[in-house]
């Protein structure tokens, strides 16, 4: 993998960048579709390429482990095949989902003993099989093993925590260094930034990553339910520490308004839950703000759902007719909803990019905030 660093924002940390992998170009900043269990949910392949057309997505380890199963992604020749993705796949290591099954789970320092949420089977996660997971499922981009912390987390547990995921990372890396890559291409690893909301255990873990000298880096543990100003204090420190010719990946942020303030803070990569979960609950995310398509306001509103026409349901859909389709619980509307909210995701990140070469984004991000914090 190989990142180039193309331009950087004089008013604030932003940067605009490109990344090269054997699946293609991904130009920074990005936002990745969360495709958990080899699907974006409700978008068809073609969908998602033509129209939202982002250069990444992103798989889960913990959800492709227990279905498909391994075994089943090995005999397809891999996740890309599996899927009939041809572009670039990043898969998360499972800590993050391993830290939402509080209750059906014990983390000990050989790794994770978990109950699957499916059938309450048992099984391990440990830093070295997690490594030969992402190795089966074959994403471009695979993670470290880490523990996230919860929010609120008391400082002496985000210690303990943060030494166990480096002493974790350790034994990652030791281990990829063992297997081989399965499908012919090669796949990067980036080591993840823990230490809770504490400002002294951010620098230290930010300096133990930056010293691990993985291609890339991310920042875990945030977005957990802490104030948006406490995310950005704490993505602050730690760009400050990580190495800038790097891409810096900010795991599971967030509102546009987050992505906006943290490529401010020289973040490259993102991805969430909130484009497609929010849009199958009706939320629509748009440049002026967002709209609650099931509000009884919108019932006679014959216009499209966004004058910007950014996908092709934008103008294809009226809100009025979006509005019903969500009255009568039709899956359509779940799936018009989602492409509508992933081409404005991508679309935002992609105007952020152009602002940073042309060199005005901050006042066109401060700009967009404004915009966008407002109930339709």
């Amino acid at each position: 993998m190989q990142f180039d660093l193309l331009s950087k924002d004089s008013q604030s940390k932003a940067r605009a960048g490109k990344i090269t992998t054997d699946h293609g170009i991904i130009e920074t900043p990005i936002f990745m579709p969360v495709g958990t269990v080899a699907t974006v949910k409700g978008v068809h392949q073609r969908e998602l390429k033509n129209d939202i057309n982002p250069d990444i997505i992103l798989g889960n380890t913990y959800h492709l482990y227990l279905r498909p199963q391994t075994p089943i992604l090995e005999k397809a020749g891999g996740l890309h095949k599996f899927m009939n993705w041809d572009r670039n796949i990043l898969t998360d290591s499972g800590g993050y989902q391993v830290y939402s099954l509080s209750a059906n789970r014990k983390i000990k320092e050989e790794g994770v003993k978990f109950k699957s949420h499916i059938d309450g089977s048992y099984h391990v996660f440990t830093p070295e099989n997690v490594m030969e997971i992402q190795r089966t499922i074959g994403a471009d981009i695979i993670m470290a093993f880490d523990e996230c912390t919860p929010y609120p987390c008391d400082y002496r547990y985000a210690k303990r925590s943060m030494h166990m995921t480096h002493r974790w990372l350790d034994r990652c890396m030791q281990h990829l260094e063992k297997i081989p890559v399965k499908y012919g291409y090669d796949q990067a690893f980036f080591p993840i930034v823990q230490g809770s909301t504490y400002k002294d255990l951010r620098e230290q873990s930010a300096e133990y990553i930056a010293n691990a000298g993985a291609v890339g880096n991310a920042i875990g543990g945030l977005s957990v339910g802490e104030p948006a100003e406490e995310m950005y204090a704490m993505t602050e420190v730690v760009t400050n520490i990580l190495p800038e010719d790097k891409p810096r990946y900010l795991m599971g942020v967030g509102t546009p308004i987050n992505i906006l303030e943290n490529i401010a803070l020289g973040v490259d990569m993102f991805d969430c839950v909130m484009p497609t979960r929010n849009a199958r609950n009706g939320m629509l995310f748009a440049a002026h703000g967002t709209i609650n398509i099931k509000n009884k306001k919108w019932e006679d509103d014959f216009s499209a759902i966004d004058e910007m026409g950014i996908t092709f349901v934008d103008t294809e859909y009226s809100k009025a007719y979006l509005r019903h389709l969500f009255s009568v619980n039709e899956l359509l509307g779940k799936q018009i909803a989602t492409i509508h909210n992933l081409g404005f995701y991508l679309w935002l990140v992609r105007e952020a990019r152009k602002h940073i070469l042309a060199g005005d984004f901050n006042s066109w991000k401060n700009m967009m905030v404004k915009q966008m914090d407002k109930r339709l």
